[in-house]
């Protein structure tokens, strides 16, 4: 691709887009979903290392894929490189991060700084979440802290981007241009409760949320039923949780460990009479895509492939969801490419010259 790309700042990537009439964020999320276009998002598997190019190298398997990667905040209570530095690192090479906020670890004087701390470096969409209970990650003597919950916490930021204020009511100078998101698990008990929930987050500030894995389309089906009828895809944007199942082993341990997931027997005798079950396991995220993107509401998918993520890219692409369109990726910049060059052909043809010698020399 030659030129400039679509939705990007003629100025540098990692500096955020001119503001839209209408929107909220200076992203690229919130413009694709306003568009119309079917967005695609999906989880960065956070590692234990204080290693930037760990990130990167995660990072580097959706692009040209995704339209947003969610750094996740100690999911299940355990511990590893924070979201807000994922962020950082994202922001610093273009890519669109959704930075999750879990409540469980610190109060809301923490929160609203990481808030505005994240603004600056050019986060533009903050999933909001409660947070797992400490009890059920490896640190489980560690002190909670659940001064906010999911619902609260999207007040709170709506309150600081949409008032200039925090929620002392001292006024912020430059508010926060995010886009707010939350989480929504249509397949947990009360259903009937489902719809109304979201319903209020709406209330609070959510307009785009992420759902919990879908394995049974017929009840997110029904579910989506209800919550057109209540007007709430008229005001929010929903994405469905879809991801491939490494075997039927592992689907039987998620269905009796992880609260709140679904996992219908029929899934699960899917990859038991498979050859290849982690194949399949995939295959059933491509036919579980095929059917929740033509239910009526549903405005993108959200792809959590957990120790999978190669397969994501896969997983888009044959389900055919984006429909010829190429989310935004990164490309090396013309000092990049020519330092490579440099570097490979001096490897090549004069291997007494140091990388760092043909670095120096590159930058003069």
């Amino acid at each position: 691709m030659t030129g400039r790309q679509r939705d990007e700042n003629p100025a540098g990537i990692d500096l955020p887009l001119d503001p839209l009439p209408g929107h909220s964020s200076r992203g690229r999320l919130e413009r694709v979903l306003r568009r119309g276009e079917f967005a695609v998002t999906a989880e960065l598997n956070p590692p234990d290392s204080a290693n930037a190019q760990d990130v990167y190298e995660r990072a580097k398997v959706f692009d040209g894929w995704v339209d947003g990667i969610n750094a996740v905040d100690a999911s299940g209570a355990n511990c590893h490189m924070s979201s807000v530095g994922i962020c950082a690192l994202l922001t610093r090479m273009g890519y669109a991060p959704i930075m999750q906020i879990s409540c469980r670890d610190r109060n809301r004087i923490a929160i609203q700084g990481d808030v505005l701390g994240a603004a600056a470096m050019g986060v533009s969409n903050i999933l909001c979440l409660t947070g797992d209970g400490v009890q059920a990650g490896d640190q489980p003597g560690a002190k909670p802290v659940f001064d906010l919950d999911c619902m609260s916490l999207l007040e709170t930021i709506r309150i600081m981007r949409d008032n200039a204020k925090f929620l002392s009511g001292r006024k912020l100078t430059t508010p926060p241009e995010v886009f707010l998101g939350a989480a929504i698990n249509p397949f947990a008990p009360p259903y009937d409760f489902r719809p109304h929930r979201l319903g209020k987050k709406i209330a609070a500030g959510a307009q785009f949320v992420q759902s919990q894995y879908c394995f049974d389309v017929p009840m997110f089906r029904t579910y989506m039923e209800r919550v057109r009828d209540l007007g709430y895809t008229e005001q929010c944007y929903v994405l469905c949780g879809v991801g491939p199942l490494a075997s039927a082993k592992t689907a039987k341990w998620i269905r009796s460990n992880v609260p709140g997931i679904h996992i219908p027997d029929a899934v699960i005798k899917r990859l038991e009479g498979a050859a290849d079950q982690k194949k399949e396991g995939k295959q059933i995220a491509i036919d579980i895509i095929n059917e929740v993107k033509e239910i009526p509401g549903v405005s993108g998918i959200h792809v959590m492939a957990y120790r999978q993520e190669e397969y994501v890219a896969e997983i888009v692409d044959e389900s055919g969801v984006l429909k010829g369109r190429r989310p935004w990726r990164r490309e090396a910049g013309r000092d990049e490419r020519m330092v490579a060059d440099r570097l490979d052909h001096l490897l090549h043809d004069d291997p007494d010259q140091t990388p760092q010698n043909i670095v120096k020399e590159a930058a003069h």
